[in-house]
């Protein structure tokens, strides 16, 4: 029988980036010392690892909560914060717990120096997403939030523009946009902010998922970079299928002996990964 069985790797260089395991082993330290936390939105997306973390006192708030909130300990993720927060926090008394991911940080700096300078500022990123809100707030909200090049056509923009990238987006697509923009005519100055760990994942995925005939990229449904590498994936293997879960596998999406490559996000935990290998190899 077992010919039949599925082959199941998971890709090792898939998983948590470092910004994640930071934000995470620092909230696992203090809820093992005070029994809870409270956490300024979801600490990862992904829902089974934020579910994980709840059972163990992590309580995820708003920032409509926060205004609310005194005297608390709350965590920052790795995704940042805008300086609103801060300044909150001051007035509330409340300590911040900072595990913003030092690449994000850097990133603010950056953004809040061009916004100084009075430069125009473009960010190619996800509308509302944890991130960009951080980066647009070094702006005072001024930044030019986009998703497409397509939402800039009816723009009316100045000569001189200054181009930077969430951290965890699409690399070809950002250099793209750039040679686009400059096609256009503008004056431009590009910062490809993407964050190597990120992109290096764009680069390697290719790789993993040409190896096997099927691949099942896990990702939460939230997660920018897991759309982002899922497209990779796709990309080179069109048998690859997205889930969030074991419980959405089937397996009628497999035949015997069939080989499987099992990728994720960065936001991906090991323990998800290695679920879905256990469901799989129960086929």
């Amino acid at each position: 029988m077992g010919d039949y069985q599925l082959q199941v790797t998971i890709d090792q260089d898939s998983g948590f980036c470092f910004g994640v395991v930071y934000a995470i082993d620092m909230a696992e330290e203090i809820l093992e010392e005070d029994g809870y936390l409270y956490c300024l939105g979801d600490i990862v997306h992904n829902d089974e690892e934020v579910a994980r973390l709840k059972a163990k006192g992590l309580r995820i708030i708003e920032h409509a909560d926060l205004v609310n909130l005194s005297n608390e300990k709350v965590l920052i993720r790795a995704h940042g914060e805008a300086p609103d927060t801060y300044r909150i926090a001051l007035e509330n008394n409340i300590t911040l717990i900072d595990a913003s991911c030092p690449v994000v940080l850097k990133l603010q700096n950056r953004i809040k120096t061009s916004f100084d300078a009075n430069e125009k500022i473009l960010i190619f990123g996800k509308h509302g997403h944890a991130e960009v809100v951080g980066l647009q707030g070094q702006t005072n909200n001024e930044a030019l939030v986009f998703q497409d090049i397509a939402e800039l056509d009816h723009v009316e923009l100045p000569k001189n523009i200054t181009l930077y990238s969430q951290t965890t987006k699409s690399m070809e697509k950002f250099y793209s946009i750039k040679d686009q923009l400059l096609q256009r005519g503008y004056d431009l100055k590009a910062n490809d902010t993407i964050c190597r760990q990120v992109s290096n994942r764009d680069q390697d995925l290719p790789k993993f998922a040409a190896k096997f005939d099927k691949i099942v990229f896990v990702s939460g449904v939230k997660s920018s970079n897991g759309k982002v590498l899922y497209e990779v994936c796709r990309k080179h293997n069109p048998n690859t299928y997205f889930i969030s879960s074991p419980s959405e596998l089937k397996n009628t999406m497999f035949a015997p002996g069939d080989k499987v490559g099992i990728a994720g996000a960065t936001s991906t935990p090991m323990w998800l990964m290695q679920q879905v290998k256990g469901v799989l190899q129960a086929y």
